[in-house]
């Protein structure tokens, strides 16, 4: 990742509407915003899943991802299961090791990717 022509600028995260994803059980709500050249923008979010969560998709997009709040489970297309508590993260390289999500008791998420 490379971050370039990107302004110092703050976010108040309560302000950006929210978007909502159906996952195979549960709800993610993503508020986001894109930073950098529009030909590769990098994408910042805060993201909340709710209670009983299950992605819908195995996703191999990369991230750095920081819990807030919450635990996520995160399996990998291998059959390793991570688990995140608040205060930790991980990251992950585009198409390096897809992986899902899940969140029995909800998360609250920082994204960038």
């Amino acid at each position: 990742m490379r971050m370039s022509e990107i302004p110092f600028g703050t976010t108040d995260w309560s302000s950006v509407e929210p978007e909502h994803f159906p996952g195979e059980e549960g709800q993610a709500t993503w508020r986001t915003r894109r930073f950098g050249p529009a030909d590769n923008p990098i994408r910042v979010r805060m993201v909340e899943y709710s209670p009983g969560y299950v992605s819908d998709h195995w996703c191999e997009k990369g991230h750095i991802l920081l819990c807030l709040e919450g635990e996520l489970e995160t399996t990998l297309a291998d059959g390793r299961v991570m688990w995140l508590r608040a205060g930790m993260s991980y990251q992950v390289a585009d198409k390096a090791e897809p992986h899902r999500s899940r969140s029995p008791n909800g998360a609250r998420l920082f994204i960038v990717d």
